[in-house]
């Protein structure tokens, strides 16, 4: 183990044991992103059509499906809140003077209103399991490469299914401000498990992964399945969408900054909330670490399986691109926990 690297494993009650990792090393240059309401609220919820172009398209090979193939349900909280107009095209919105992350670009997804989910399958070694991939970008873009598809590289070479779900932007989150962006993610993971046999997945290893306010939209849909937030569309809309697991990296909202931190309690953990996996750096001026410590310690007090990784440098929006800190490092431990928690088979 490298000198600069402690780990502290904390074992109790808990089935699958709660472990809190602290790792230093040098500072990464950082990439900046930015209960249920009412029943009543759902007569406002009224789809509309999209004809978006995209400007984002997926690998050759994959399967691209709409999340709203009859419109897309309005998201507003209130009714004079503008929408999100689809006559605004989506674009690239990456300019040059952005930041690189490990050397590289970062893809800039903007002004989704049309949204859909890839599947990116596993061709060898295919697990039965299947995770839907929420990038980050605070609600206002989406990292559809950083937090999108290199993650589903990486997910099929480990033998797992890669969902990627393209959710609307802008101003689509956090819930319960607006309910677009859990409308998606509800859909979506219920679309996939209509799928499941088709798409060689099992129904019972269907989790979430996302990424600053992807992170939060992972817990979102965890604490947020019993209800949909939109009228049924289909059969997908009769099939669970709570996840079976949660891998939440670097995310935001979870606590009040403007509260010295509280935990968000528009995120209401109870003990059917999925085991989850939380990973984030003490010097995270973005979404700030109290996110991922209150959460978890929401989810130690309702009794959920639970791992809580914390760095000490590493800031934010790294994605899985590799560099000298040991955070990045963080596939690894996740690829572990996924085999404790009986997702991935057990290490021979």
């Amino acid at each position: 183990m490298p000198s600069n690297l402690l780990q502290l494993a904390v074992r109790g009650a808990l089935t699958l044991g709660l472990v809190v990792a602290i790792a230093s090393a040098v500072p990464l240059l950082a990439n900046p992103l930015a209960d249920s309401l009412a029943a009543q609220q759902h007569a406002q919820k009224v789809p509309r059509k999209s004809a978006q172009t995209p400007a984002w398209l997926p690998a050759p090979g994959t399967i691209t499906l709409p999340l709203w193939p009859s419109g897309v349900p309005d998201g507003r909280t209130t009714p004079d809140k503008p929408r999100n107009p689809a006559a605004r095209p989506e674009k690239n919105m990456t300019k040059a003077k952005d930041p690189l992350v490990a050397g590289k670009p970062v893809i800039r997804l903007g002004n989704v209103s049309n949204p859909t989910l890839t599947l990116y399958a596993a061709k060898t070694n295919n697990t039965g399991a299947a995770i839907l991939v929420f990038p980050g970008g605070g609600y206002q873009i989406l990292a559809i490469d950083l937090e999108g598809t290199e993650v589903c590289a990486w997910l099929n070479s480990i033998g797992v299914n890669c969902i990627l779900v393209k959710y609307r932007v802008p101003d689509s989150g956090p819930y319960p401000e607006s309910l677009s962006a859990l409308q998606d993610a509800q859909r979506a993971l219920g679309m996939v498990r209509l799928h499941a046999a088709e798409w060689k997945i099992n129904p019972q290893r269907i989790g979430v992964l996302g990424f600053s306010a992807g992170g939060h939209l992972a817990a979102a849909i965890s604490t947020h399945y019993s209800r949909r937030e939109y009228p049924p569309v289909d059969a997908a809309d009769q099939l669970s969408c709570r996840p079976d697991f949660a891998v939440i990296l670097y995310p935001g909202y979870l606590a009040i900054a403007s509260s010295d931190f509280v935990f968000n309690p528009s995120l209401p953990v109870r003990s059917r909330t999925p085991p989850t996996y939380l990973l984030q750096t003490e010097d995270d001026h973005v979404a700030h670490v109290e996110s991922s410590i209150t959460y978890f310690m929401a989810l130690k007090a309702a009794g959920v399986p639970a791992e809580l990784h914390i760095y000490t440098e590493g800031v934010h929006g790294y994605g899985l691109r590799r560099t000298n800190l040991p955070v990045t490092n963080w596939p690894v431990s996740v690829q572990r926990w996924l085999h404790t928690i009986g997702i991935l088979p057990a290490n021979p």
